[in-house]
């Protein structure tokens, strides 16, 4: 079985009828600056400033919360747009969060979390999403000058 075929499998365990299952608030804090938010940030009932809330099932995959973010925010509409996904739950052993990264998606471009669904990730009612956003100059910058993206080894013009 390939990996796509899992996928396909998975997702139809997950399969919400869209039509009669009411959709639930999931809260969702976006981070500009690529990094996720600090867990701190979490705590005694805080939460950071920049909330959208977006009604949704559990069988929504991340690049449908993506295609929702990119809706309110054009600046994140540009190819090689990077989307990191972290979920923020309730530690109950002690009165504090817990945060899981759980994947990426990228504007543009096929991966493999994008059909990835929040069941699969096992959201549960109360949980936040945490997303930070890393426009294309950010992360291909660490890639030094002699990268040369999909074209092989061969030099880059200057």
């Amino acid at each position: 079985m390939s990996a796509t075929d899992k996928l396909s499998e998975d997702r139809k365990d997950d399969a919400v009828d869209r039509q009669k299952v009411c959709p639930f608030l999931l809260r969702v804090f976006v981070s500009s600056s690529g990094q996720h938010h600090k867990i701190a940030e979490y705590h005694k009932g805080n939460t950071p400033s920049n909330e959208l809330q977006i009604y949704t099932w559990k069988d929504a995959t991340l690049h449908e919360l993506t295609q929702l973010v990119k809706e309110v925010n054009p600046e994140t509409r540009r190819k090689g747009t990077k989307f990191s996904f972290a979920l923020v739950y309730p530690d109950f052993k002690s009165p504090m969060y817990r945060m899981r990264e759980i994947g990426s998606t990228t504007t543009g471009i096929k991966g493999p979390d994008d059909l990835m669904t929040l069941g699969h990730y096992r959201l549960t009612l109360g949980d936040y999403m945490d997303i930070a956003i890393a426009p294309p100059d950010n992360w291909n910058a660490g890639r030094g000058k002699n990268f040369s993206g999909n074209f092989g080894n061969r030099p880059r013009p200057y």
